[in-house]
């Protein structure tokens, strides 16, 4: 199961763990998905995404309609 939102491409990010004796180990900075139903009232019918927390933030602003054709996704 890939960790990548599907509306906006975010994927998590690589860095280095720093402990107090400034030793550096490689570790990953997840993003946070959630699997969500959105339902097109155009379309009439309902979508699952699974998106990230940041894009549930601009849909709610905006709506979902206008967040899937700024990102072109095809559904």
């Amino acid at each position: 199961m890939s960790k990548i939102c599907e509306l906006t491409g975010k994927k998590g990010m690589i860095g280095n763990k720093i402990s107090h004796a400034n030793n550096k180990t490689k570790r990953r900075f997840n993003i946070n998905l959630c699997k969500k139903r959105f339902f097109l009232i155009k379309e009439k019918k309902w979508i699952t995404l699974k998106i990230c927390t940041s894009t549930m933030r601009l849909i709610d602003k905006i709506g979902i309609e206008k967040v899937l054709k700024r990102f072109k996704y095809k559904y």
